[in-house]
């Protein structure tokens, strides 16, 4: 009910924000302030915006626009492109992986497949933040970004060839279509005057996920307006990776002096138990209070204490988990509504395996969509043709029941798990559809279901399908179950490994926050001290969960093994310091070279352009990215450090036994002042010459 203007909303996990800013829409159309063809309401998911149209038709409200930014400026690029430039849009990029490796190959750069993705994601990166390939290599040397394979000079080059293939094309990507619209808006001010007379109001979900570039786009759609909406929660923020920054959220109260700011902090949707433990750890961070993170208040029953459980191995983790889940199941626990959660996609097998052993439906979110499987597409196409035929006299759960049948569903569910299994619960979800339907619309037949599933496929607003949800912890986000299984958390995972300074490792802990708060009635947590049964049990479990060992018992401290058992602590990392200021070194390249990125290198530069010469011409010739041979900040520190001979160079981090059996005695050559070309067409000619 505040009045128009700028509202930011600070709702924390399960405090209701979808229903918050749904029910404030829709009291605006109806109390006549706002007309719902002049709101625009924006999110981050086709599956979002879905859920944000069916609640407000709901609510009674037709014709407000809930959309991704990218589907609306990919509306309005289509509708003012002739307008603007002349003849049609371009068509959009579906995938930039073959545009990145085109780009490679005029370079002369080869990568597989995994690398090429990577690389995609930096040239992402580098475009949500607004940059350009001459821009790039200051900012990301600041972010401290480590692209696969290259340095920052060579990525530039990379993402600029990248930007000539997509030209040589006719194509566009998915950020050119922000970028392109944003251009349009600010050199075409009769279509910006032409967009803003359409949408008045406009409402920003998840906006702690906001990057540059769709704020510059918000910035242009707005004008000189300021009714805005936007809701959000600082400790919720995983997607920094991707450019998303929770300052725009944090920061306006600053930006707009008139802005109400409300706090949602009453959690509906957990125990007070779980509350707690979530609670705990957000707080635990370094970020919390800075950043305004919401402190839950339980509303819920209460329920049983989450569980920590330690298991010697993955595979005993995962065998553990899945026999609790069928017990479950067995007694009556839906299996809808329990999930597993990990965080890296990897980790999924292990559990599909142990589920599909254990006789447990299962679907993976983040696998095929589900209107694109092939049995829902047949079976749509059943019922499109069974709608012309329907009398009306069977209930419609009954009909489209009958008529599914013809698509492989029967109406007993298929001996064990796997493929078979998850195509009958597709089925299956839409019989459910066809009910629900025909209890909030008693009189509609056939055709009113074909046309719902047409709406649903257009806005990718699949329906519930029963089964153990697998997914990673971004795929859980905006989702929630009775039950969760939050697995492998050890440190490595949780944290992962690869989070290298203080801001990646407390989004880890952010990300933890948003797993922990996906369940509402029960809570198992679990982690395995190696990898592979028999293996000597290195892992600790998560170091976020030592603060709350009141609430799941003295193994959530690090010095526990799993099962209880006691294990001498882990050591402490020796703290390292930049050899020429002093200052303290976090992340792994800088310890590595033993210099900070401020302070100027201090070896031979001749040695080093040597080194990465030899180094090009290595991997060329064994057709590998140049990291596979050395990394940038190894060789670094082996130009830094001018090791006299293979127990120096052994010492250098990066260089095992190994490497240097391979390319030691290069090495030392080239730090003798041997010229790298003559040494490798010297050993070229004797591997020929066959000595």
């Amino acid at each position: 009910m505040a009045p128009p203007g700028p509202l930011c909303i600070l709702a924390g996990a399960g405090t209701g924000k979808t229903r918050a800013i749904t029910h404030r829409i829709a009291y605006a159309v109806h109390s006549g302030a706002q007309q719902p063809q002049r709101v625009l309401a924006l999110t981050f998911t086709a599956r979002a915006a879905g859920e944000m149209r069916s609640r407000l038709r709901g609510l009674g409200v037709q014709g407000v626009q809930a959309r991704t930014f990218h589907a609306a400026a990919l509306r309005q690029l289509h509708f003012f492109w002739p307008q603007a430039i002349g003849g049609a849009a371009p068509e959009v990029m579906s995938h930039k992986a073959p545009a990145v490796a085109e780009a490679a190959s005029r370079l002369r750069l080869q990568f597989d497949r995994t690398t090429i993705r990577d690389l995609a994601a930096e040239v992402e990166w580098a475009k949500v933040n607004l940059l350009t390939p001459q821009s790039y290599a200051a900012r990301a040397r600041e972010q401290r970004r480590e692209p696969p394979g290259l340095d920052l000079t060579a990525m530039a080059r990379l993402f600029e060839a990248y930007e000539d293939v997509k030209q040589r094309r006719g194509v566009i990507d998915f950020e050119d279509v922000l970028l392109l619209t944003v251009g349009i808006l600010d050199e075409r001010e009769d279509i910006a005057r032409t967009v803003r007379g359409q949408y008045r109001q406009f409402v920003v979900d998840e906006y702690q996920d906001v990057n540059d570039l769709q704020q510059r786009l918000l910035d242009q759609w707005l004008g000189e307006r300021d009714d805005l909406c936007v809701v959000g929660d600082p400790a919720q923020t995983i997607y920094s990776f991707t450019g998303a920054s929770p300052r725009h959220l944090v920061g306006f109260p600053q930006r707009f002096a008139t802005a109400h700011v409300v706090r949602l902090v009453r959690n509906y949707r957990s125990t007070p138990q779980i509350v707690a433990l979530a609670n705990t750890i957000v707080a635990s961070g370094t970020q919390a209070a800075r950043d305004g993170a919401v402190r839950l208040l339980a509303q819920g029953e209460a329920g049983p204490e989450p569980e920590l459980t330690g298991h010697p191995d993955d595979p005993a983790e995962a065998s553990a988990v899945a026999e609790r889940i069928r017990a479950l199941v067995a007694a009556g626990h839906p299996a809808g509504e329990v999930a597993v959660l990990f965080r890296t996609n990897a980790q999924s097998e292990a559990y599909e395996s142990a589920l599909a052993d254990a006789g447990v439906p299962y679907l993976v979110r983040g696998g095929d969509r589900f209107f694109a499987r092939k049995e829902v597409r047949d079976a749509i196409l059943l019922l499109r043709g069974a709608a012309r035929s329907d009398d009306g006299e069977k209930p419609l759960g009954e009909l489209a029941r009958d008529v599914i049948t013809g698509a492989g569903w029967s109406h007993e569910p298929p001996a064990g798990a796997g493929a078979t299994r998850e195509r009958w619960e597709s089925l299956l979800a839409l019989a459910t559809l066809a009910d629900d339907l025909a209890a909030a619309v008693p009189d509609a037949r056939l055709p009113e279901l074909v046309a719902e599933l047409d709406r649903r496929a257009a806005e990718q607003h699949a329906p519930t399908v029963q089964g153990v949800t697998l997914a990673s912890l971004h795929a859980a986000k905006g989702l929630e179950w009775d039950t969760v299984f939050l697995v492998g958390a050890s440190d490595g995972l949780i944290p992962i490994s690869m989070a290298e300074g203080p801001d990646a490792v407390e989004e880890e802990r952010r990300l933890l926050y948003v797993g922990l708060t996906r369940a509402r009635r029960q809570l198992f947590i679990s982690w395995s001290g190696a990898r592979t049964p028999g293996a000597r049990s290195t892992r600790r479990v998560s170091r976020f969960l030592a603060p709350a060992a009141g609430i799941l018992g003295q193994g959530a401290r690090t010095e526990g093994r799993p099962g209880g058992s006691r294990r001498a602590a882990p050591k402490v990392a020796r703290i390292a310091h930049c050899r020429s200021c002093g200052a303290e070194l976090v992340p792994a390249a800088q310890r590595k070279t033993g210099r900070c990125d401020t302070c100027p290198p201090t070896y031979d530069e001749a040695t080093y352009e040597r080194l990465r010469t030899w180094r090009m011409a290595v991997a060329r010739e064994a057709s590998v990215p140049a990291f596979v041979v050395f990394t940038d900040a190894t060789l670094t520190a082996i130009a830094e450090n001018e090791p006299a001979d293979e127990g120096a160079l052994s010492t250098i981090s990066g260089v095992g036994a190994r490497k240097i059996e391979q390319y030691g005695a290069d090495i030392l050559a080239i730090l003798g002042g041997a010229d790298p070309q003559e040494l490798l067409e010297t050993r070229s000619a004797a591997e020929e010459s066959g000595a």
